[in-house]
């Protein structure tokens, strides 16, 4: 049975590549108590995010956790799926073992209610996809913003965008239901493009882990190298580097939030046709707080600029590789020198 030191979380996933990856962590990590996980379309459509997510789980071990589908599509457009990136199943073409599991028969949105209501202490929710399970339910159900703690959300950028020059995908696919979260008030950490990108391994640990006889290890290894495949050329990942870990790197922020450093700042999401839609405006002027028009008055978010990577790194590996492959003691290296040291 878990201490009661634990940080109970929901993740709220749209599981491709690096969501598999950040719940793989949430899992393996002592610090973190994973009460349900909720999925949205995004990377791929949402009956695959839930195979993807019931896979993911049978693999930790964490059958257990209860899983529900969600919204199939954002508020107001058409979905604009990524699997050209994450590959046609979202998870590299990974095929995992069966896993003979089921999601929920209520919906995401009711599960996430009901987690949060009953929850004997306020939830930190960690939204790793577009936000629209997580908007309708700030929508229909407002009184659950007392126990929630913190939402830290993998979506967003100070500066240049993923899904156009821009806007990062997560935001670019629900403008509008981003919009609805960064204006609802709930204290909110944005961990967006900049230090996701930090946070990297090499071609010689990813290596070690798809050489490893361990099958999570094996899992994440073939990951990482997908991603090292499609966006290892990305200059916003450190040179000595293969791979992100992406949106593993906010679970890392849950459980490590020393190593992030954050500015607080007004954030108000681009929701017009222009090529800026999706766009995060990140109000970082400094001196009084700038004078806006009536009705754009916000909270402030905890914006993440920039993150000790090396150290999410090895929180990362030494969490995920924590007694694989025991019989030869062998442990693949957490000292590449990707990230600030």
């Amino acid at each position: 049975m878990r201490q009661s030191t634990t940080k109970p979380v929901i993740l709220d996933v749209d599981t491709g590549v690096d969501d598999a990856l950040a719940l793989m962590l949430a899992v393996a990590h002592p610090r973190l108590d994973l009460r349900a996980v909720t999925c949205v379309g995004g990377n791929v459509p949402l009956d695959q995010v839930v195979e993807n997510t019931l896979g993911i789980l049978k693999l930790m071990g964490a059958d257990a956790v209860p899983v529900a589908a969600g919204m199939s599509a954002p508020l107001l457009e058409p979905p604009q799926h990524a699997d050209d990136f994450h590959g046609r199943n979202g998870i590299a073409d990974v095929v995992l073992a069966p896993h003979g599991l089921e999601p929920t028969r209520e919906h995401a949105v009711e599960l996430l209610r009901r987690t949060i209501e009953h929850s004997g202490e306020p939830l930190t929710l960690v939204t790793l996809a577009p936000m629209t399970n997580i908007a309708v339910l700030l929508r229909m159900y407002p009184e659950v913003l007392r126990n929630v703690e913190r939402i830290v959300c993998m979506g967003g950028a100070i500066g240049l965008g993923n899904a156009t020059a821009a806007a990062e995908f997560n935001i670019f696919h629900d403008p509008e239901a981003a919009e609805v979260v960064f204006r609802s008030g709930v204290p909110i950490t944005m961990y967006g493009l900049e230090p996701f990108y930090r946070v990297a391994v090499d071609e010689s640990t990813i290596t070690r882990l798809i050489d490893s006889h361990a099958p999570v290890a094996q899992v994440a290894g073939r990951l990482l190298q997908h991603s090292a495949r499609m966006g290892g050329d990305d200059e916003r990942i450190p040179a000595e580097a293969a791979a992100c870990i992406g949106d593993a790197g906010a679970v890392c922020a849950v459980i490590d939030p020393d190593a992030l450093v954050t500015r607080a700042a007004p954030v108000q999401v681009v929701l017009d046709g222009t090529v800026a839609r999706g766009q995060t405006l990140v109000d970082f002027r400094t001196g009084p707080e700038p004078e806006r028009p009536v009705g754009i008055q916000r909270g402030l978010v905890d914006v993440v600029f920039d993150v000790d990577g090396a150290r999410y790194r090895r929180l990362f590996l030494e969490t995920l590789v924590a007694g694989w492959d025991q019989a030869t003691g062998s442990v693949p290296s957490t000292g590449s020198g990707t990230g600030r040291e």
